[in-house]
């Protein structure tokens, strides 16, 4: 009885398995058959998969056909098994020798006319595939950059179906080798720079907090005065990622579809602006089957940017809640469970009121204020360890001589200092940044602070000012503000400011 058996990757997230691809060719009525828990977009292959082996020159086996898809309890989606099925069934009607398929791992999508075309989540397939000992992965064109960042295997590259029977049947050398891929910063214009913003000097010195710590900021003013430009500025200012981060980063990206065709390793903390219109699945991560990506996953070790805040659905910002404090979302749905990383900066950024006017100026009555300010609820700000005011800039900043600011490289210095700072004190426990630390942590010998140290605190603690995960969000300011200012521990200074920061719009916000 004719059997062939190759290998494919179904990924589940950002995770990618091995797949054991089989096919039986049997007496009876002509067909194709799956098992395997096949999704509808691989069975409908059938006819797309056929036609590509007959318009390659092949001949496609005129018998009753059984793919098995195993492990049989993993579900399979996507077109990505295209090429290993028609091979499979190609090698079981003795077209191509099945020794020459059985230990390479095949991903790429079929056209009718037998083309090779690009498929989504290659990096992790192929992460995969070197993790489970596979030594030979083949793809399309358009992946081979994406594929090659994996070393430790040889990858192969493709144009269409009738190459690689020629391979496999000795009468065309092998399909190229993809060239190796490399980690290094990707070329391009700079971002935008924070020499670019006009005054906003407590702004900037929150950015940089922001940056340097790892905290989520609130900014709150004036239509005009600049929220925007702060934020699109943030993601200047952190490191670039080592090779462990940019490998997640680059993986959801390319589980997404949004990798960009250079296919480098993404070494940019990433930003993520996406529209007040957006629905929770647009933010979290959704759709049918098997949940994609949102855009706190898209954003994870970057920076996510909601302007105009207020004017989102209220569950779409609540459902932000439990990955900010986790760095993971899972999602649960009928075809199964996924899990991305989520670990990003959050950037909220409001208008006092419906008008936006200065508040000399503003006609809202209070109680439309009121409501407009809940629309962002309670359990939502109190994750966010800097509130700054954006006041409109002075005309004398706009129109007088101009004056030399700081460029974003300078201040991005100051933050790889004090991030160093962080890592070095919290590294051996797994932290890395100070946002990271829990507050029993901070609390506890040899890290707890003196009571001089913290007076400011304790005073709005017993006010009702700070909540206990405020006391514990204002240490973590605490640290990060004396890691930027190269002090050892954090003194009453440093601490002050931090609860200036926490609690910097509850004046005018109450």
């Amino acid at each position: 009885m004719p059997i062939a058996r190759t290998l494919a990757i179904a990924i589940t997230g950002v995770t990618g398995q091995l797949v054991e691809v089989e096919a039986d060719l049997s007496a009876g009525l002509p067909g194709l058959s799956f098992t395997g828990l096949a999704d509808v977009s691989v069975v409908e292959s059938r006819d797309r998969i056929r036609a590509a082996v007959l318009n390659a020159g092949a001949e496609w086996p005129n018998r009753r056909i059984t793919v098995a898809l195993l492990p049989a309890d993993v579900r399979k989606v996507g077109s990505r098994f295209d090429l290993a099925l028609a091979l499979v069934v190609l090698a079981a009607g003795g077209a191509v020798p099945s020794g020459a398929i059985a230990d390479v791992v095949w991903m790429a999508e079929l056209g009718l006319d037998g083309r090779l075309r690009p498929v989504r989540g290659v990096l992790p397939a192929v992460i995969a595939a070197r993790g489970a000992g596979v030594r030979r992965v083949v793809v399309a064109n358009a992946n081979a950059a994406e594929a090659a960042l994996v070393t430790g295997l040889a990858v192969y590259q493709a144009g269409d179906l009738r190459e690689i029977i020629a391979w496999l049947r000795n009468e065309a050398p092998p399909p190229p080798h993809a060239s190796t891929g490399t980690a290094a910063e990707p070329t391009g214009a700079p971002g935008p720079d924070l020499a670019d913003v006009a005054g906003q000097a407590a702004a900037k010195r929150a950015l940089e907090v922001s940056a340097a710590g790892g905290h989520h900021l609130y900014l709150v003013g004036t239509p005009g005065a600049g929220k925007t430009m702060l934020a699109e500025r943030l993601p200047g200012l952190l490191p670039p990622l080592d090779d462990t981060a940019a490998l997640e980063v680059t993986a959801v990206h390319s589980v997404a579809g949004a990798l960009p065709p250079t296919a480098r390793l993404l070494r940019r903390s990433p930003f993520q602006a996406p529209h007040h219109t957006a629905s929770l699945a647009a933010l979290v991560g959704g759709g049918s089957g098997i949940a994609t990506p949102g855009a706190i996953s898209l954003a994870h070790h970057g920076v996510l940017f909601l302007d105009e805040a207020p004017e989102f659905h209220p569950r779409a910002l609540d459902g932000l809640r439990q990955p900010l404090e986790s760095g993971r979302v899972v999602l649960h749905r009928h075809a199964g469970v996924v899990t991305y990383p989520a670990r990003f900066l959050l950037v909220l950024a409001a208008n006092p009121c419906p008008c936006g006017r200065r508040t000399r100026d503003c006609a809202c009555p209070p109680q439309v204020r009121r409501r407009y300010q809940q629309r962002l609820s309670g359990p939502l700000l109190d994750r966010l360890d800097l509130r700054v005011y954006v006041d409109a800039v002075p005309h004398a900043e706009l129109l007088g001589e101009p004056v030399q600011r700081e460029a974003s490289s300078v201040v991005a210095c100051r933050v790889a200092a004090a991030r160093a700072a962080a890592t070095n004190r919290w590294g051996e426990r797994g932290w890395r940044t100070n946002a990271e630390v829990p507050g029993s942590a901070l609390r506890a010998r040899p890290w707890r602070l003196g009571r001089s140290a913290l007076v400011a605190a304790e005073r709005h603690l017993e006010r009702g000012e700070l909540s206990a995960r405020g006391f514990d969000r204002v240490l973590r300011l605490a640290w990060t503000i004396a890691d930027l200012g190269g002090n050892a521990i954090p003194d009453a200074g440093d601490v002050s400011e931090a609860v200036f920061f926490r609690t910097g719009t509850t004046s005018w916000a109450a």
